[in-house]
């Protein structure tokens, strides 16, 4: 699809707005090529923290609705850092414009709701929270997001999560999950940082270092239909909210102490975007084409072996699913030199969302430049085993399922829009709130292995609530990955090939603390709110 071309005075004009305040300014954003600021820390103390989030709405200088989450002091997005066995007490106040419509797609109306954790009708300002990578209960005031939603009109609404002492020290993150309103308000900014305090425990290379918070969200174009914007530029995108936006891609500026190593946490807190980060060297901002390696230290909140291969250890380019996370050491340039954080060019299918090559940041070296804004100091808790090898295992059984969507499936002649995620043998359906049994049962105890195709022409995303997983294979083929993951990506099917793109994960139900019932679903939250989502129940083990 042709893509509108844009004269000089247009140019110029985004250019002025984008450097504009909107009227209403619940949320504020950061001008185009603005100096990347990290969040705000909110640090547990004596075992607890406790923190005051109101989620509201407002709209950008090109009326695009944005999201927010603020806190007591006026923060946007806090990072909220606790420790292993902490106690985290969050109240979320759901200020959003209260809108009785019911979202496009799959949603739930149950209108005998009898309070937050019972359902109730599922409208575009219901909200709730999701504590992403935690393993945690999936229970009511903890990670429940089946049921629990927080309307407008209730009154503030308490989560009481203990941290699990076992919980691996790293970044995870919070963010809406609400069925059917969970992309719009995640493409808007509703997401922030959690990190679990004690990676320099695990691996202690990183302590003393220097420490940045990044996070990578996405949002619509301004002036684009939806058709336009998958053919094209994809979604616009921000660094710590600082945009970088079709036409003008102006990257957000990064300064640093020159030759310093620092440890960077990275979350794709996009709702629909790849990010496939590489940091590039170069004599001149024009001419920056050197990959520089980036020292794995953890995905998705889970340090690596030590004995990772190099191609792990110190590869030149990080893949980042929706909702993923990276760890990593690295060098910023010394004087003389600059450097780009990028997102390379990643191919997600003729059905898929274009994902092209874009500069996130100039990385300016400067004499004078403040430290990161924090810094890596010894952890007062033991140290964790940097990691848990699944591999070792013996699973209790073996799982098949796969990814689909209507149009694409001989088996669904439905050409409605719709996507779906299913066990094999069954009827591909989406994903009903109503559901009485879930899709799958497992005992608490056992360890399984799930082999995931993808059936589509488009690229996908598989994420599973509560518990971390191994990628045993690829494509039939041993995979030699030495780190847990909760989210993992399967490229896009060929349309030719007898054998379709498929993951083997080693699943760990062994912890007492997930029985009960959460969610599985493909983290590209367009097609998890359009369907594409199961159910699961672990139960006692005995």
């Amino acid at each position: 699809m042709k893509l509108p071309v844009l004269s000089i005075p247009a140019l110029l004009l985004i250019s002025f707005l984008a450097h504009s305040q909107p009227p209403n300014n619940s949320c504020p954003r950061p001008f185009l090529g603005s100096l990347v600021q990290a969040p705000a820390d909110l640090r547990s103390s004596g075992g607890r923290l406790r923190v005051d989030l109101s989620v509201r709405q407002s709209f950008d200088i090109f009326h695009l609705p944005v999201y927010c989450y603020i806190d007591g002091g006026g923060n946007e997005s806090p990072t909220l850092r606790v420790h292993p066995g902490d106690d985290l007490v969050l109240t979320l106040r759901n200020q959003l414009p209260p809108d009785t419509a019911a979202p496009a797609g799959h949603s739930h109306h149950v209108p005998a709701a009898t309070s937050a954790c019972s359902g109730g009708d599922m409208t575009k300002s219901s909200t709730n929270l999701h504590f992403h990578g935690l393993n945690v209960p999936p229970t009511c005031h903890q990670d429940e997001v089946i049921h629990t939603l927080v309307q407008p009109s209730d009154p503030p609404f308490e989560y009481r999560i203990h941290i699990p002492e076992t919980q691996q020290p790293g970044l995870y993150w919070y963010h809406p999950h609400a069925h059917g309103v969970s992309e719009p308000q995640l493409l808007g900014g509703a997401s922030g940082a959690l990190i679990v305090e004690g990676i320099e425990k695990a691996v202690p290379e990183v302590a003393g270092l220097p420490e940045r918070v990044l996070i990578l969200r996405d949002q619509r174009v301004s002036g684009l239909n939806q058709d336009e914007e998958d053919a094209g530029p994809g979604k616009d995108i921000s660094l710590n909210f600082v945009p970088v936006v079709y036409p003008l891609y102006r990257p957000a500026e990064l300064r640093v102490r020159p030759a310093e190593r620092e440890f960077w946490r990275v979350l794709n807190a996009s709702a629909d975007t790849f990010f496939d980060i590489q940091l590039l060297f170069g004599p001149t901002i024009q001419d920056v084409h050197i990959p520089r390696p980036l020292h794995l230290i953890a995905i998705d909140g889970a340090p690596i072996s030590p004995a990772a291969p190099a191609k792990i250890a110190e590869p030149a380019d990080i893949l980042l699913t929706p909702g993923a996370r990276a760890e990593f050491v690295v060098t910023t340039p010394p004087l003389g030199t600059v450097a780009q954080l990028v997102t390379r060019k990643y191919d997600t299918g003729p059905f898929g969302t274009a994902t092209p090559y874009r500069a996130i940041a100039n990385i300016r070296p400067l004499t004078g430049a403040p430290s990161a804004p924090s810094t890596l100091s010894a952890s007062p808790h033991s140290a964790r085993a940097p990691f848990h090898d699944l591999a070792s295992l013996h699973p209790t059984r073996l799982r098949k399922l796969y990814m689909s969507e209507s149009g694409t499936d001989p088996a669904i002649s439905n050409s409605t829009p719709a996507y779906f995620i299913t066990l094999e043998g069954a009827e591909p359906k989406v994903f009903d709130m109503h559901f009485e049994h879930p899709d799958i049962t497992v005992r608490q105890g056992s360890v399984e292995d799930w082999l995931i195709e993808n059936r589509a022409r488009e690229a996908h995303t598989f994420h599973i609530h509560q518990l971390h997983f191994q990628v045993m294979e690829r494509n039939g083929h041993p995979a030699v990955e030495p780190m847990l993951r909760d989210t993992i990506d399967l490229p896009y099917w060929d349309g030719r090939s007898p054998t379709y793109p498929s993951v083997k994960l080693r699943m760990d139900f062994r912890d007492p603390a997930i029985a009960g019932t959460f969610l599985f679903h493909c983290h590209i939250l367009e097609h998890e709110d359009q369907g594409m989502m199961g159910s699961i129940r672990v139960v006692p083990a005995h």
